[in-house]
This record gives structure tokens, C-alpha cells and sequence, in this order.
């Protein structure tokens, strides 16, 4: 345990911006012109089956040229984008089991320098790959676009984008655990309690975000194509042996897909309200916080290393507290149920309507991106979310 005030900015998490990446750039240096095409034309390559053809013409290009965090974390956007359009091409069985050396040494060693796994991750995806329309104006859906997109249209954009308000959304939120962690240290019984009412106030406007994956997203646009292009390497029949990157190693490597257990904004809630998931799940989220960037998942780390924030409220005594605490906790609960909704709607009804047409990607069928088998997941995390209510005095609910 850690007596001491946490800092947000000692990991690079920002009271504007939160997890997300701020204002991420859109070119890079001319040098990369050949990923940058590539890029540019991603959706189209993989549509007419050339994605694969014109990989193979790519020069394999050094990272020297690239200058900063920013230019780093854009050549990843661009480059794991362009791997998941290279192993998904041809579908769930025209995999491919090895990535050529011209992309696989660049992007392998790019990932190693910025400390997350050679495959597209939520970091990429949502907190990195989106660009105002006008500079100055909001991070709204009107506002906002993607930097790079894979097959899927409007959906996939609205899918990236929706999950990016949702972190919008959770930016007071990831505030209020840092205010309460620092009242925790101090115990200042007000400041935590208004930190409380913030977070559980956070939790419900992520809510209203995610609702709008209804209205952005079509559902069988999802199941058949978005999923796909974000799948994984592990735990995934289609590739049993996972990939092998050429020029970096001999024996193929296995990654999960993106998931939002990627986000740390969940998981740093959870370590703040004391949730303790059950082992599978518990194991799952663990290793999701290897496809965080670094310092994210050491900020996730930290806020689990805080005084006790269930004990302190119970060693309180204060009954307004208590209600603060369990709102917080029914209002994750809430947003997990809502959650498990849309994974109704995106996975397990158009899956079954993609079965009756015969269209069913077998081995994705009721498994997530990340590679779990997704409502038990989702189940198992919800009700040890609710489990997470103190005093145990509220009543079972669907």
C-alpha cells in the first residue's frame, strides 16, 4: 500500500484529455510516404483482395526519421491497420500465418520502443486515431473523424468514434480517482465524497455515451465485417499457431485482438472501488493491461496500491458516504449491463442472423475480439462488479 498523493501527469494521463492521446498527428514525414499510401487507400486494397500485393512492393523503412511520441504512435496507427488488412483480407480462412519482414520488422520493433504487443489495440483504435473537423472545435461525433479506417464505413467510424466519447466521457471520471485516492491519503472525508458524486456522475454520462453505438453503428455491418478486421492471433482457431513476423523471430507469436477491457479507465475504476473479478476474468483483465500503453497501466497499478477505499468508507461509519460509494458501484454495474445489451445486439442476434444466412464466421461466433468468450465475460465481470456493493443490502436484480 501507498501513502502518497498520485500525480496524473507522472502518467502521461491529462485533466483535458484523460487516457486519451491529445490531438494526434495526421502525416508523417515524407519518408514514410509508402505506409502513408497504403493507408490512405487501406479500404479500397482490401476490398479488390491488393492489400497483401502491395505489402510486399513496401520497402522495409527505418524508424529513425521518426521524431517524438506523437509521429511514433501515428506510424503504429498506421501500421497496425495495415497489418489487420494483411492477415484479414481473404476472411477467417484465408488467414495468413506469416507477415512479411518489410512490415513485420518495422511495426514489431515500433511496438517494443512504445511498450505495447505488434497488433492493433484500443490504444490505437480509439485513443489515438481520430482528428477534429474543425480545430477548434468540440469533441462531439459531428466533430470528429478517424485518421485511418478499415473496411466497414460509416460503422466502423461510428464504432471507433462512440468508444471514444465514451472515454470522453470517463475523463472527470479518471479526475474523481485521483482526487479520491489523494483524499484517501489526507483523509479528507468531504473531498472523497464529492470525489464519489463525480466519479458515479462520470460513469452515467459514459452510459449516454455508449447508447450511442445504436445510432451509429448497424449491427450486422459489425458482426460481419468490423469484427473480423479486429480479431486476434490468440485463442482463435482460425490461426491456432498465431503469426509469425518475419524477420524478427522463427516461431510465430499470439496476440489478442482489441477489447475494452484494453481501456484503463475501466480497470483503474475497479482497482479504486475494490472490485475483485473471479480468476478467469480477473486473469483476462491482467493480461489486457499488457495492450495498455505503459504508463496507463502503471497509473491502473498505482490506484491499486491505495489505502483501501470499501474499508475506509466502512471504518466510517458515515452513512452518506456509503450511499456515495455504493452509487458508484451500481452505476459501473449499470453501464456493464448496458454493455452486455449492446453485445446482444452486435454479437449474438446478427450472429444468429448471419447463421440463418449462412454467412457465420464460425470461430468468432460469441467470442469477443480480444478472444473471450464474450457474455460469460461480461456476465462474470458485471456481477462481481454488483458484488462490489457494501453492506450487502441491496436487492438482487435480472
Amino acid at each position: 500500500m501507498e501513502n502518497q498523493d498520485i500525480n496524473p501527469k507522472e502518467f502521461y494521463v491529462s485533466e483535458q484529455y484523460g487516457f486519451i492521446l491529445q490531438d494526434p498527428l495526421e502525416k508523417l514525414p515524407e519518408y514514410y510516404k509508402p505506409w502513408m499510401t497504403i493507408a490512405g487507400d487501406l479500404c479500397n486494397l482490401i476490398k479488390n483482395k491488393q492489400i497483401r500485393e502491395a505489402v510486399r512492393q513496401m520497402p522495409e523503412l527505418s524508424l529513425k526519421y521518426l521524431s517524438g511520441h506523437r509521429e511514433q504512435r501515428l506510424a503504429r496507427l498506421i501500421l497496425g491497420h495495415i497489418v489487420m488488412g494483411y492477415v484479414w483480407q481473404d476472411g477467417e480462412q484465408g488467414a495468413v500465418k506469416v507477415l512479411p519482414r518489410c512490415l513485420a520488422v518495422p511495426y514489431f520493433t515500433l511496438s517494443e520502443v512504445l511498450g505495447m504487443p505488434p497488433i492493433l489495440v484500443h490504444a490505437d483504435l480509439v485513443l489515438a486515431n481520430w482528428r477534429r473537423k474543425n480545430p477548434h472545435g468540440p469533441l462531439t461525433m459531428e466533430n470528429l473523424t478517424t485518421i485511418v479506417s478499415l473496411p466497414g464505413g460509416d460503422s466502423l467510424q461510428g464504432f471507433a468514434l462512440v468508444t471514444l466519447m465514451v472515454e470522453v466521457a470517463a475523463i472527470p471520471g479518471v479526475q474523481a480517482v485521483c482526487q479520491a485516492v489523494n483524499s484517501l491519503v489526507c483523509q479528507d472525508e468531504p473531498r472523497l465524497l464529492q470525489a464519489l458524486k463525480d466519479l458515479t456522475e462520470s460513469i452515467n454520462r459514459m452510459s449516454d455515451a455508449l447508447k450511442l453505438m445504436h445510432d451509429y453503428v448497424d449491427s450486422d455491418i459489425f458482426y460481419n465485417t468490423i469484427r473480423l478486421f479486429l480479431s486476434g492471433w490468440k485463442d482463435n482457431p482460425s490461426m491456432p499457431e498465431g503469426l509469425r513476423y518475419e524477420g524478427v523471430a522463427e516461431t510465430p507469436f499470439s496476440f489478442s485482438g482489441g477489447s475494452a477491457a484494453q481501456s484503463s479507465v475501466f480497470q483503474a475504476f475497479d482497482e479504486l472501488l475494490g472490485i475483485k473479478h473471479r480468476s478467469d476474468s480477473a486473469d483476462f483483465l491482467l493480461r489486457m493491461r499488457e495492450y495498455m500503453p505503459p504508463a496507463h497501466r502503471h497509473f491502473v497499478e498505482r490506484i491499486g496500491k491505495a489505502p483501501s477505499l470499501p474499508g475506509y468508507v466502512q471504518e466510517s461509519g458515515d452513512p452518506e458516504l456509503l450511499s456515495a460509494f455504493n452509487e458508484c458501484v451500481l452505476s459501473l454495474t449499470d453501464f456493464r449491463s448496458l454493455h452486455i445489451r449492446i453485445v446482444c445486439k452486435y454479437v449474438s442476434a446478427a450472429g444468429n442472423r448471419s447463421k440463418m444466412l449462412g454467412k457465420m464466421e464460425q470461430h468468432l461466433h460469441e467470442r469477443g475480439t480480444g478472444g473471450s468468450n464474450i457474455m460469460s465475460f461480461l456476465k462474470n465481470v458485471r456481477g462481481t462488479c454488483k458484488e462490489g456493493v457494501l453492506n450487502n443490502d441491496t436487492q438482487e436484480d435480472c
